[in-house]
């Protein structure tokens, strides 16, 4: 049992206070730790790190691969393989244990982390570092010598905690997801709210526990573009066709002229797919997928695209382009909470604070140790920014290249700083590197996809800027 202590009475001296304990929290300070003999306070209003997975429904799932999550020190344990068959990696109580266990047996022995659940952040008017129980209101002052470490710029939504944004009627029966297994009875229709990864993950489970295809209505206020899960498998016999999908990207991004084009490029090449061919669809939200699943959602007919849902009634659904009928017997699956939220306008290296931000392409937990190996080892402010530009949090089509364009700058300082080079080189949380790192088969057309990568990659950079350009505003 993990020990608690609390956020009162007496203050505290801390190299860094750590507002936040999850999965990006962890991950920067498993990395702080090897790089330096610095004291850490980590404070969380939960009572249990690990973040928004202390909220997640019970059927939730990694939908990357389990090899590139969790911290640089300490894979993710994988014994629990998806009994779908759809690749998806750790269960959502595996990965909350994970976490516990990396609190118990790294941090917490380490002699230097001091963990405070249980305890909401303040900071006083004159600028002082404040902890207040949930529990009982006492305070507690930490005194930071070095920094402020903010982990908690993801605010990350779900279903769980966030509830429906549209009105409910009264008598309309709507549950968030974690609700549904235990959920008694049968209804005549079940209507999932919402298109991201929990909207795919509950009309996943409906239809694995039996629920028919024409009992489910699927109200998708926008089609996405999804990325290929198979892409993203590791290990020698899936290396060609990662590494065909590495330079499909650079061989688009160099041969596109336009957005259009760059994404039907992208899809034509297997690096993207959608739900229904026949929709364009207008987000990107690096939600990933396989092909058993797509071809599972894709069983569900009834999709309704009149935009979000403004109110629940017993006989009709009133939306933002429309209304329509409704089933007096529906059971509704509230799944519209936002799970990625706009990232603030502040830099990563802030004065006295370190803010918690991407500055890699879809890879928050690369980041953060990214992040806490340049506070590590890089001592001038503006380098550091340098070094870690944020890149922004995805919500258009576009995004996926501007995305693309951070990163790929941020990827070229990185190489030429020669700490920072080695270590994203060796760490377990760089795709690229695992994929590469004892997993390249030594055969020659394994050779020759990778002989093909600088002349690609040069062939992108180059295209890049006049891609960017023909992107508006509201591309």
């Amino acid at each position: 049992m993990m020990q608690r202590q609390e956020c009162g009475p007496g203050p505290i001296e801390t190299d860094y206070l750590v507002v936040g304990a999850g999965a990006a929290a962890m991950a920067f300070v498993d990395t702080l730790l090897d790089g330096s003999d610095a004291s850490v306070v980590m404070a969380d209003r939960r009572s249990r790190c690990g973040g928004h997975w202390n909220d997640a429904y019970p059927f939730v799932r990694l939908h990357q691969p389990t090899a590139w999550y969790g911290v640089p020190s300490r894979a993710v344990p994988d014994d629990d393989p998806d009994p779908a068959g759809f690749d998806r990696g750790a269960t959502g109580a595996g990965v909350l244990d994970y976490f516990d266990r990396l609190m118990q047996e790294r941090f917490l022995t380490s002699g230097r982390v001091r963990w405070l659940p249980g305890c909401e952040y303040r900071r006083g008017d004159d600028g002082s570092h404040r902890l207040v129980s949930t529990v009982d209101g006492s305070e507690r002052t930490v005194h930071v010598r070095r920094k402020l470490v903010d982990a908690t710029h993801a605010r990350t939504e779900v279903p769980a905690t966030h509830g429906p944004r549209y009105d409910v009627a009264s008598g309309v029966d709507c549950v968030p997801p974690h609700r549904l297994p235990q959920h008694d009875r049968s209804h005549g229709r079940y209507v999932v709210v919402g298109s991201g990864k929990t909207g795919m993950d509950t009309v996943l489970w409906l239809l694995g526990q039996g629920v028919p295809a024409a009992r489910i209505r699927w109200i998708m206020p926008r089609d996405a573009w999804l990325l290929d899960r198979a892409n993203y498998r590791i290990g020698a016999e899936h290396f060609a066709q990662a590494m065909a999908c590495t330079l499909g990207q650079l061989e688009a991004i160099a041969e596109s002229a336009s957005l259009s084009g760059l994404l039907a490029s992208l899809e034509s090449r297997g690096v993207l797919l959608r739900i229904d061919p026949a929709v364009e669809p207008t987000t990107y939200r690096c939600a990933n997928v396989s092909h058993g699943e797509l071809a599972e959602l894709r069983r569900v007919q009834d999709v309704v695209r009149l935009g979000r849902v403004q109110r629940l009634e017993n006989t009709r659904i009133v939306l933002e382009r429309g209304t329509i009928d409704a089933d007096p017997d529906a059971l509704y699956v509230d799944c519209s909470a936002a799970a990625l939220q706009p990232r603030p306008r502040v830099p990563v290296f802030d004065g006295d604070v370190v803010n918690l931000l991407l500055v890699s392409w879809c890879r928050p937990m690369f980041s953060a140790a990214l992040i806490a190996h340049v506070e590590n080892t890089v001592s001038d402010t503006t380098e550091k920014n340098a070094l870690c530009a944020p890149v922004g949090i995805p919500e258009r089509p576009a995004d996926w290249l501007t995305m693309w364009d951070v990163t790929l700058a941020n990827t070229g300082r990185w190489r030429q700083h020669p700490k920072v080079d080695a270590w994203v080189k060796s760490t377990r949380l760089n795709a690229v590197s695992t994929l590469l790192s004892g997993q390249v088969p030594a055969d020659q057309d394994s050779l020759a996809l990778i002989g093909r990568y600088p002349a690609l990659a040069r062939a992108a950079a180059a295209n890049l800027p006049r891609l960017l350009a023909t992107i508006g505003p509201q591309a």
